[in-house]
């Protein structure tokens, strides 16, 4: 049986998975890097979704994989024989489109928060499902849509239903004897006055408490977002103008930013005595 074939690559498909190739490979290429979305204010709801587990998968950035299906899809765009052109390119779209969905649904009801990049995401993964439900073949026009979703959708809600419980599972709780250095820089903090102001939503927050391990809970720790995100904040916060998440103040200085323990440290003059793992306080020198 002869088969037809396509006498050129699929231009429309190509162009639309390489503006994909582009917004997903610059959003990877931050997260690898730790740089600064542009746009992405701290504490915005960009920033909100591009740092929260959903913004990772398999310990890689969300934006990779996405990368890899834009560059899939643009292989696909040179397949030359049609019906498998097109049932590759539908497959492809399809779940694309669908798991786009997910993460948009994710952002707007579990963060409560957009961002501009993943919605364009969602934008162009729609115009690809839409091109290639257009350019369906005339020899497939026959073949009922039910069969060409049923399965293709039983799949991608299996995939989908994985990942989600993946994503939402429990984060492991910091487990074993504290460490000597975070367990009295954490007492050092409070002792001495410092604030470390969060939100329970925040991923930078959760970031920061992390790097304490077990310590975490003796941080001098203030909750600003106690009804959740949107929602009425703690008076204290408001009071003195916390609105970026995490802030210490240290010595009267805002520090909007997560900390390692040495900058914690050196902002506040600890010192770590360790022949005797305990604190002790900074050096003077005398005239």
């Amino acid at each position: 049986m002869q088969h037809a074939l396509r006498t050129s690559p699929n231009w429309p498909l190509l162009v639309l998975s390489g503006i994909g190739i582009l917004l997903t490979g610059y959003l990877a290429w931050t997260s690898f890097m730790g740089a600064a979305v542009k746009g992405c204010a701290a504490g915005g709801g960009c920033d909100v979704v591009l740092t929260s587990r959903w913004a990772t998968l398999f310990g890689l950035p969300t934006a990779f994989w996405g990368l890899m299906a834009y560059a899939g899809i643009g292989g696909i765009a040179f397949v030359r024989r049609v019906d498998q052109h097109w049932s590759y390119a539908f497959s492809a779209a399809f779940f694309g489109f669908c798991y786009s969905v997910y993460l948009t649904t994710v952002s707007l009801l579990i963060l409560e928060a957009a961002c501009p990049y993943c919605l364009t995401s969602l934008t162009l993964m729609a115009a690809t499902l839409a091109l290639v439900i257009y350019q369906r073949p005339r020899e497939m026009v026959n073949r009922p849509w039910r069969g060409l979703l049923l399965g293709r959708g039983v799949l991608a809600s299996l995939v989908i239903v994985s990942l989600h419980l993946n994503y939402t599972a429990p984060l492991p709780e910091p487990l074993g004897p504290e460490a000597p250095m975070a367990q009295a820089l954490a007492v050092h903090l409070t002792e001495t006055g410092v604030k470390f102001y969060g939100a329970s939503w925040c991923p930078h927050c959760q970031e920061q408490k992390r790097l304490f391990g077990p310590s975490a809970s003796r941080l001098p720790y203030v909750e600003c977002s106690p009804n959740g995100r949107n929602r009425p904040g703690a008076a204290i916060c408001g009071a003195i103008g916390i609105r970026t998440y995490p802030t210490w103040i240290i010595n009267g200085q805002w520090i909007t930013n997560v900390l390692t323990l040495e900058q914690l440290a050196n902002a506040t003059g600890f010192v770590m005595n360790t022949s005797s793992g305990q604190r002790s306080p900074p050096a003077t020198t005398t005239p």
